[in-house]
């Protein structure tokens, strides 16, 4: 049996199948006999009978009804056909006979102000170069920029060292022109090499700034190559300034500079090394020379990414050395004459051991001023020292023949003494 069949009827159609039904039809009533009324069944206590038959109640307007739903149903379907067709029409039909064009800004370029970083990076990155190193140590990139039109170009010491001794070292210009150069000098001591060029015109020359001048807040910019992006411009203020650094070599853990750093949140990152750090004048005040990165234990020289601790080599430092090492080859140190023991605990810096007759050199800077053996030395110029490292840093931040006051403990006793730099040549 169908399911149709099976499917109880709920109302019936009198006179008809019902739709969608199968089987023979339900009889009708006779011809001229009225539909049977259910209410008819029904009698009145008695056998009286009910109420009169009832005339079926049609709707008013006759078939008008059903005209005007199905109107509207027309009228719905014709708007969802149109709307479809509206739709198709608009996805398929020719391209618009005027093509669309989106406004712009005109092409006239602007001057930037020449106190901006657009301004400064325009006037500088024409003297900044691009410095490969290729040896028997490996190869290596950093950064510098030229200090005279004869070809002189100052960058790290550990960007010229790092491929060792010997090797090749090629510069790239801004304006894409290379050069082989040679190395004219360097001091680990300072981290600082002087390399030249020849034959090569156009040469742009930075001017170095005055890096006493330099205060926290300070706009700076930094212009380098970090991980070989070159023509690299970055922007930030001064951090800090007089931040004592000490860097390791990238090549000999016991070749360690020494620098009286300007500290600058400017991003750095391995590459920028020698590379310019200037003001808002675009004036050379410093070499971004180390960073302190988020996975090592201190400043270096070209290792981990920036997270806003740059230092850099203040410009007075850089601009004498760099003058030493064109005319002599060498550079010199600034020295007090004693030596200091760094395995030292305390507060400050202690000149060798009470028993260490030779931690004070004969007739120099110290031993004239009256500095001994077991002397803790706590202050330079007033500016406290808390270990090893710093005074040396303090001392180098100086030139031979500076005049200095040192304040330092004896036997519980604060004193100071006064004395005049000693120089001694570095490597």
């Amino acid at each position: 049996m169908s399911d149709e069949a099976d499917r109880p009827q709920w109302w019936s159609h009198p006179g008809g199948p019902v739709p969608g039904a199968s089987g023979a039809a339900a009889p009708g009533p006779a011809a001229g006999e009225a539909f049977p009324d259910p209410y008819l069944q029904n009698r009145m206590p008695g056998g009286h009978p009910g109420p009169a038959p009832r005339e079926p109640v049609r709707p008013r307007g006759g078939r008008a009804a059903p005209l005007i739903a199905g109107a509207a149903l027309i009228a719905l379907l014709a708007g969802g056909i149109g709307g479809a067709a509206g739709v198709y029409a608009e996805r398929h039909s020719a391209q618009p006979s005027e093509p669309v064009t989106l406004p712009q800004a005109s092409e006239v370029i602007a001057d930037r102000a020449s106190d901006s970083v657009a301004g400064i990076a325009a006037r500088t990155l024409p003297g900044v170069v691009y410095i490969h190193v290729k040896g028997s140590a490996g190869e290596d990139t950093g950064t510098g920029f030229v200090l005279d039109t004869k070809g002189h170009i100052i960058t790290n010491n550990h960007v010229v060292a790092s491929a060792g001794k010997g090797a090749d070292i090629e510069v790239t210009f801004t304006g894409g022109q290379r050069s082989k150069a040679k190395v004219v000098g360097v001091d680990s001591g300072y981290d600082l090499a002087v390399v030249e060029v020849s034959g090569v015109s156009g040469l742009r020359p930075l001017v170095f700034g005055n890096s006493d001048s330099v205060r926290v807040g300070d706009p700076v910019v930094a212009i380098g190559a970090p991980y070989g992006l070159e023509g690299t411009v970055t922007a930030g203020i001064i951090s800090a300034t007089r931040r004592p650094v000490t860097a390791a070599g990238s090549t000999d853990a016991t070749d360690v500079s020494y620098v009286d750093a300007l500290q600058t949140d400017a991003p750095i990152n391995p590459g920028n090394s020698g590379g310019p750090l200037v003001d808002g004048q675009g004036k050379v005040i410093g070499i971004n020379s180390a960073i302190r990165a988020a996975d090592d234990g201190g400043p270096a020289g070209g290792q981990g990414g920036s997270i806003g601790l740059g230092f850099a080599i203040p410009a007075n430092q850089a601009k004498r050395v760099a003058e030493e090492l064109i005319n002599t080859g060498k550079a010199t140190h600034p020295v007090i004459g004693v030596s200091v023991d760094m395995a030292y605990e305390g507060d400050g810096a202690q000149v060798g051991g009470k028993a260490d007759t030779a931690a004070v050199a004969p007739g120099g800077p110290g031993d004239r001023a009256g500095i001994k053996a077991g002397d803790v030395i706590t202050a330079v110029d007033g500016e406290r020292v808390h270990r090893g490292e710093e005074l040396i840093v303090k001392i180098r931040s100086h030139r031979p023949g500076d005049r200095l006051t040192l304040t330092l403990l004896r036997a519980g006793s604060e004193r100071t003494v006064e004395l005049t730099l000693g120089s001694a040549t570095g490597d």
